[in-house]
């Protein structure tokens, strides 16, 4: 007899953590827990939170009673993994069910070949998905229209949604909004230890750059101005920040040339793993 779920997430490490949790956020979330199993032997602590409190499911492998009825399976897991994953469940999935790869460089291409003619998609999400803030930017095969608006709201659940038609621009994608959390944990990284350095006590240095990293990100969100307007609004002449900016903005390109050799080189890893496993 089916187990009557309609979405499989196989990995749950932190970004399939993340996604479970952003999908399972509210009670009118994009899944309810009965309908969603997590296939993972050793589940990280957010789907071991999920399962306690929400009675997600969790299974060591997929198993065909589990699949038989599934709308969509997710891959969560290391690039690496994706074959063996891929090749242990192709044969219990139904011909219509739709598979989402949320993995860095495993491209269509890959999936078809692992996993046969079906509706394809792959999704680069981020960790803010956990508290419904991510960013997901969806390519997808001749998956239908049905199946893309399915995804959307899925996705909606954990944050917003864009659907690009050149599956090229996911290896930017991924190295701005997929890394992209990495990058802003860094900076409040950076400016607590600065922020010590200067004599500040270590428990108000990290809460000055925590604070101040979420309050800028409301403020962006919130007041319709771009990044530039709102930079030039705080940057009195020949004041605090402007000395600040100074130097952030230095010699050799300063800050804005480090990111974009960042994204550069992020991209050129995302290319990288999309090539056949053996060639890499």
């Amino acid at each position: 007899m089916a187990q009557g779920f309609r979405i499989a997430l196989i990995g749950g490490g932190n970004m399939g953590g993340a996604l479970a949790a952003g999908w399972l956020r509210t009670r009118r979330g994009a899944v309810a827990a009965d309908e969603l199993v997590v296939i993972d032997p050793h589940p990280g602590d957010a789907v071991q939170e999920l399962t306690a409190k929400g009675g997600v499911s969790v299974l060591p492998e997929l198993t065909k009673s589990a699949a038989a009825g599934l709308e969509l399976v997710v891959f969560a897991l290391k690039p690496q993994a994706f074959e063996p994953a891929a090749s242990a469940v192709a044969d219990l999935l139904p011909g219509e069910t739709g598979v989402i790869s949320v993995m860095a460089g495993v491209t269509l291409n890959r999936m078809s070949a692992a996993l046969g003619d079906r509706p394809l998609i792959r999704a680069m999400p981020n960790t803010a998905a956990a508290v419904g803030a991510g960013m997901t930017v969806c390519v997808a095969n001749d998956a239908g229209d049905a199946l893309e608006k399915t995804v959307t709201r899925l996705f909606k659940g954990a944050g917003s949604v864009e659907w690009v038609a050149d599956e090229r621009m996911i290896g930017a994608v991924t190295a701005v909004s997929g890394s992209g959390p990495a990058y802003v944990f860094l900076l409040a990284e950076a400016l607590a230890g600065a922020a010590f350095a200067e004599g500040l006590p270590r428990e108000l240095a990290d809460k000055l750059a925590r604070e101040t990293i979420i309050g800028a990100g409301a403020l962006l969100a919130k007041s319709g101005k771009s990044p530039q307007e709102l930079r030039r609004a705080v940057t009195s002449p020949n004041g605090t920040t402007q000395a600040a900016v100074d130097v952030l903005m230095g010699a050799g390109g300063g800050l804005p040339e480090l990111v974009r050799q960042a994204v550069a080189a992020a991209e050129r890893r995302s290319r990288q793993m999309g090539q056949d496993p053996g060639k890499r």
